[in-house]
């Protein structure tokens, strides 16, 4: 393998990274491993619940299945996005090479931390595995402040929050609790992210594409409408971390009914005709669907809703977002047109399918097989998504003629 090469061209110093194409752009690894990974955690919790000693960790299995679906699946899209998305915002050199390669293995050593069994101190595992999300956000952070970026600065703090927590969770568990506040936390750090993120990519993408369509309503830009609406779900979900007492239910309710009207602004029924753009808009609309989920849990005391909730949020929301994202990024970053598939479409409706069936299972336990065609349909979509996309970032970026 070739070293990097630093060029000069006008006073500018460009980075040609003249190795393997796969550490090329941070997509390539974080997205790739992102989904097998995604398959492999879903498999062994399959496993699990089929009766297999198959998540044999200092963790109880479903501790392990939460923070590894949360803490490990979620950041490595989040890495991947980021180190996409961050040259584009500051105009600085993408993070490539040797440089991408160590924060990638902190990533996978992580995950084989996570499996470690009782042969290794506790300490030592949550160490290892909680190093990267530092370590990823103080990389961003050095982009966006060298690029002087201040507008994205705020990007940080659900990042940093979500590696703080992810320090809490490890130390919850050492101390003999089951991460449940964590575990929330953590869910609340990565929807804010997506509130961040979503209310920026979604109407960005949509208005771009609707300008070359027939006149008609465009998304509303950001404005103090949709800063209030994340305020306040913020404040929302970190009374949920540390109270999760019925009277949060109705704030919940009024939030959901808010993020309806936020999706709507942005003109997601003109976008039937794009697929790739629609899936956002209904990936999106799992946010409030989540909240009003949460607030009949809530309001009524039934916590086999809170839990339909909680995989609203994580299969719905997180999953289909990451899923939606990571295809887009890859057909543009790769040199691909920017339409989807076939396979891609099923892959994507697998998610939700994934969704609906673990609600199902969520609601009434007694449906056993929704669990595990839920599990099936996360693994075929994220198959799917791997056996379709994997090729293109193995390689160079295609040349369009």
């Amino acid at each position: 393998m070739q070293p990097p090469l630093l060029k000069q061209h006008g006073g500018k110093r460009e980075r040609a990274w003249q190795g393997h194409p796969f550490f090329s752009g941070g997509f390539r690894p974080f997205f790739l491993f992102a989904s097998l990974f995604g398959i492999f955690a879903i498999a062994l919790w399959l496993l699990e619940l089929m009766g297999y000693d198959a998540i044999n960790t200092r963790l109880a299995p479903v501790e392990w299945h939460k923070h590894e679906m949360l803490f490990g699946y979620t950041s490595a899209v989040i890495a991947g996005f980021l180190f996409t998305a961050v040259p584009n915002w500051t105009g600085r050199l993408p993070v490539v090479g040797y440089r991408l390669m160590a924060i990638f293995a902190l990533w996978l050593a992580g995950r084989a931390a996570m499996l470690l069994g009782e042969s290794v101190p506790y300490a030592v595992t949550a160490t290892i595995e909680a190093a990267f999300l530092p370590v990823l956000g103080a990389v961003i952070a050095r982009e966006i402040i060298s690029g002087q970026n201040w507008r994205n600065i705020k990007v940080l703090v659900p990042v940093l929050g979500l590696g703080l927590t992810n320090i809490w969770f490890h130390i919850d568990v050492a101390t003999g609790g089951t991460g449940a506040a964590p575990v929330r936390m953590g869910f609340t750090a990565i929807l804010i992210l997506l509130m961040l993120i979503g209310g920026r990519i979604v109407p960005s993408f949509t208005r771009n594409w609707l300008a070359r369509q027939e006149p008609g309503k465009m998304p509303v830009p950001f404005n103090r409408f949709d800063a209030g609406v994340i305020a306040g779900s913020a404040v929302a979900l970190l009374l949920w971390v540390v109270l999760e007492q019925p009277f949060l239910g109705p704030l919940f309710a009024i939030l959901g009914i808010l993020h309806i009207v936020r999706l709507w602004r942005w003109a997601g029924l003109r976008t039937l005709s794009n697929p790739l753009l629609l899936v956002l808009h209904i990936f999106y609309a799992f946010i409030p669907t989540g909240f009003l989920t949460l607030a009949v849990g809530m309001w009524f005391d039934l916590p086999q809703v809170n839990v339909a909730a909680l995989h609203v949020f994580g299969i719905g929301a997180v999953g289909g977002m990451t899923i939606a994202v990571m295809v887009r990024a890859s057909l543009g970053h790769t040199g691909r047109t920017l339409a989807s598939s076939g396979i891609l479409n099923l892959a994507m409706a697998m998610v939700g399918i994934s969704m609906a069936l673990r609600v199902t299972g969520a609601i009434w336990p007694e449906y056993d097989w929704a669990i595990t065609g839920s599990a099936l349909a996360w693994i075929v979509a994220f198959g799917l998504f791997a056996f379709k996309v994997g090729p293109w970032l193995l390689v160079p970026r295609a040349k369009r003629g």
